[in-house]
């Protein structure tokens, strides 16, 4: 346990026997065996503090075997005034939203959710921009939830747990709400449906600053928020005002995803920036924001979201579906941090 002081959680700032992170530890004749019990499934250095274990007990006089198994248990968040707002079966819940329509919000926000179940991490997905759900498209999901107990089953596609909206009206139903009505469903959507379970509720928002953040922000307690903008001026002039709403509310901003980032024509190593560049460097210049990550323009992606299988199962190596990944592991290792503090 001496030697393992000298391994570091980076972004906790603690050595892991401080933190508590060593488990079950075993010693046999020449052979140590432990498990490093991790804050999320998806900590991107979760390799390195291996190696580190490794190496710092394999130091010492008579260790001739060295075995570390690597696990995890998600934080959960905690509002400061008690429990209210607290989602049963949730542990985090984090908001995906967008200044503006067009920058690919949802596709971000499902390939994202399908990025921590495949590290780990049980996750579910809500569906709340009721005027225009393309979660179920996305994820290949259709039929009726079934209701047991008076709580809404939620779908089951991917590993994840899935409600949307479009999965309680036709296909060519639109929803004319008011506020009053929007904010009622966000409320069901969020406390009535049973969620079991979960590390993680990613919330799919409508783009712009109107009810549905408003009714989130005020009936639940948000983790924190990631938004989506492409590289444009126009799109960055929306993020700022995105940022200021969910500042107003104390709703901390995870980072900021930059989708549509470049295009790569077939056959050629070039990156042309369709839609510009910087924006989101000027985001987090200008805000202190992170930069979560860029995402590529690739055919695979809007093939995926047509076709239920996201990029980054459909297509693992692509090289969106590798900054998806990337991504999806530096919006767990945040959180990590924000619940740790």
């Amino acid at each position: 346990m001496s030697a393992l002081r000298a391994v570091r959680d980076p972004d906790l700032g603690q050595d892991i026997v401080a933190l508590g992170f060593v488990k079950n530890l075993r010693i046999c004749d020449g052979t140590v065996a432990f498990t490093i019990e991790l804050t999320t499934p998806a900590c991107p250095v979760k390799d390195q503090m291996k190696g580190e274990a490794e190496r710092a007990v394999r130091a010492l006089q008579g260790a001739r075997e060295v075995r570390v198994d690597m696990s995890a248990r998600v934080t959960a968040s905690r509002p400061v005034l008690g429990d209210k707002g607290t989602i049963p079966g949730v542990k985090n819940v984090v908001a995906v939203s967008s200044g503006k329509g067009g920058v690919g919000k949802t596709t971000v926000a499902v390939n994202l959710a399908c990025a921590l179940q495949q590290s780990g991490a049980r996750i579910g997905i809500l569906d709340a921009d009721v005027y225009g759900p393309n979660v179920p498209m996305m994820l290949g999901v259709r039929g009726q939830p079934e209701v047991h107990d008076k709580k809404i089953q939620p779908f089951q596609q991917h590993g994840l747990q899935v409600m949307s909206m479009a999965l309680l009206v036709a296909e060519d139903q639109p929803v004319i709400w008011r506020g009053p009505m929007l904010h009622s469903a966000v409320r069901q959507f969020l406390f009535d449906v049973a969620w079991t379970d979960l590390d993680y509720l990613i919330v799919d928002l409508p783009p712009g600053t109107g009810d549905a953040q408003l009714s989130l922000s005020q009936q639940a307690h948000l983790m924190g928020s990631v938004i989506v903008t492409t590289p444009q001026d126009v799109s960055v002039l929306d993020v700022k005002k995105a940022i200021r709403m969910f500042q107003t509310v104390n709703v901390p901003i995870l980072g900021v995803v930059e989708n549509m980032a470049w295009f790569t024509p077939p056959g050629s190593s070039e990156r042309i920036p369709l839609f510009g560049q910087g924006g989101g460097a000027r985001i987090e210049r200008e805000f202190g924001v992170p930069l979560l990550g860029q995402v590529p323009i690739e055919m695979p992606v809007r093939e995926g979201g047509d076709s239920g299988r996201p990029v980054v199962i459909a297509a693992p190596d692509n090289p969106a579906a590798v900054a998806f990944r990337a991504i999806a592991g530096k919006v767990a290792q945040r959180i990590s941090i924000l619940n740790a503090e």
